[in-house]
């Protein structure tokens, strides 16, 4: 079994009766490979959090009916979409499309960083709310800067449940920020850039452990797109690792 599947089936989880049906959730890995170590950037949950407290992860979070809809410049390479679509019953392009796009949505809206083109002006008709607020500041989000790295299906009959799909992005590829974002009140209380070997000190989820060191491995090995992509799901009581 491989050493983060190992380590996955070994931690201790809370399970309920009910077993929900997962939900389509999207999370960003932003990295900097500029100078000799790259490093990623993590941020730091409120512990008013009743879902993981305290602990560091990566911006993301639930895909939303809105990011089918917006609009965006470059397209996703055909390898990330085609993995995005496998193993996934009724997929389609554009629910793929919506998966990246709710990483960078979500990574706008805990950290303020806006990835995508500042180059072609204000985005025509964003949908409400969210993607509203992006678009005023004239920034097209570009999805050929986003690569499919890992996928992560929370087990059976645990009391909040995620497909998770994890992209990485490169730090430079950001087109606006907005500052203040990051608060005491706010969903992620504080962000830092950690090189892989510090991060793995954090507090962070088992999960975002294993996606690090998944991540270190592709860097290590040159982050080509022909990269295989994890993917991590329990069957019968033990985490698989499989890939796409």
């Amino acid at each position: 079994m491989n050493d983060n599947a190992v380590m996955l089936t070994q931690a201790e989880r809370a399970r309920v009766a009910v077993n929900l049906r997962p939900l389509d959730a999207a999370t960003m890995l932003i990295l900097d490979r500029t100078g000799k170590k790259p490093r990623v950037l993590m941020g730091k949950r409120h512990l008013g959090h009743k879902f993981m407290p305290g602990k560091f992860v990566f911006p993301g979070g639930r895909i939303d009916p809105t990011d089918r809809r917006m609009a965006a410049t470059g397209v996703l390479s055909q390898i990330c979409e085609d993995r995005l679509m496998a193993r996934s019953p009724r997929s389609t392009p554009s629910k793929a499309r919506a998966l990246a796009l709710a990483a960078i949505r979500e990574t706008f809206e805990e950290t303020g960083l806006l990835f995508g083109s500042n180059e072609f002006g204000i985005p025509e008709s964003p949908p409400p709310g969210t993607w509203t607020d992006f678009a005023g500041h004239g920034v097209y989000p570009d999805l050929g800067a986003v690569t499919f790295v890992a996928r992560a299906v929370t087990p059976p009959r645990r009391p909040k449940r995620f497909d998770t799909r994890f992209f990485a992005i490169d730090s430079e590829a950001v087109g606006a920020k907005v500052e203040g974002v990051i608060s005491p009140d706010s969903e992620l209380i504080e962000l830092v850039w950690v090189d892989f070997e510090e991060a793995l000190q954090l507090d962070l989820p088992t999960i975002t452990k294993a996606i690090i060191k998944e991540v270190e491995a592709r860097l290590e090995a040159g982050f080509a797109p022909y990269l295989p992509v994890p993917y991590f799901w329990e069957k019968n009581g033990s985490f698989v690792r499989e890939e796409l």
